[in-house]
């Protein structure tokens, strides 16, 4: 087993195909296929299930493929760290939705042009996966909110994870224009919350604000973007909780209403001990950013 074998099972399993994979690593088809049935043999296993011409990965290339990218990773974060930063890495950054929209383009573009030898890889998600990604080494570090359950620094530490602020953010509940007398989210009528699925803090948040846990009244609306949410406040359909931050990026009509919500901590999470030059280099392109 070798990086070169790890990343052409990592490409063949991206693709699920041969020829895709062979096509995108620049490699003859035949070489792929040669290299993958080495592979399953130094391994003593199957990794694909091959029907006709259709590929899938079996229950073992499932799991040994979480392995191969943490190793293709590690080997990357020891040739970074060896060479002081020389080699620019890879950093994997997860994000919540938010905080990709209205806070990462600027950050993200300055820490390039200071460092463009370094590959920035952005996942996004809801917070408490990202947090569990972290913690199992398959991303670097990661934006996230804490729910308001969560028991601060002392539960990070248990999960071997270390945090700094990054920004707090200004939360409202947006209403449809038939709520746009309402001042209170105590007074809101309309019983359709439109969220992110369950992990997502800002739905919970959402959820404790609104009342919406053992109620019968309310209905959960589970939606992968806030142009979705916010399209269907617009609707009249559901109410929604987002960062003011985010809700300023978007073409709003003026009959709809929001209404203060709280605020949110976004915390950068890393696992204790990461210290790579990349990583170092995010943490003082954040400080500064905070100035």
């Amino acid at each position: 087993m070798d990086s070169e074998s790890l990343k052409i099972f990592c490409s063949v399993a991206a693709e699920l195909s041969i020829t895709h994979a062979a096509t995108r690593l620049g490699r003859a088809p035949s070489n792929v296929t040669t290299r993958i049935q080495q592979l399953e043999a130094d391994i003593g296993t199957e990794l694909f299930v091959r029907t006709g011409k259709r590929m899938a990965l079996s229950t073992a290339g499932e799991r040994f493929l979480d392995y191969a990218r943490r190793l293709l990773a590690l080997e990357s974060e020891a040739r970074h760290v060896v060479t002081g930063g020389r080699e620019g890495g890879t950093l994997r950054v997860g994000s919540m939705e938010s905080t990709a929209a209205s806070r990462l383009p600027s950050l993200l573009a300055g820490y390039h042009a200071r460092y463009p030898t370094t590959r920035l890889e952005l996942i996004t998600g809801p917070s408490r996966p990202l947090l569990e990604q972290v913690r199992t080494g398959r991303l670097d570090c990661a934006f996230v909110a804490l729910p308001p359950s969560f028991a601060g620094a002392s539960a990070l530490g248990e999960l071997g994870l270390a945090a700094a602020p990054a920004w707090r953010e200004d939360l409202r509940l947006l209403l449809p224009a038939s709520e746009s007398a309402v001042c209170r989210a105590a007074d809101v009528r309309t019983r359709s919350l439109a969220a992110f699925p369950l992990g997502c803090v800002y739905r919970s948040i959402a959820e404790d604000v609104l009342g919406v846990a053992g109620s019968t009244e309310w209905k959960v609306q589970e939606m992968a973007s806030y142009h979705a949410m916010i399209a269907c406040v617009a609707a009249g359909s559901c109410v929604t909780l987002l960062p003011a931050s985010v809700l300023k990026l978007q073409s709003v009509p003026t009959a709809m209403k929001a209404l203060p919500a709280g605020r949110a901590d976004t915390l950068l999470v890393w696992r204790e001990g990461y210290d790579v030059p990349a990583f170092r280099h995010l943490l003082d392109q954040l400080g500064e950013a905070g100035k």
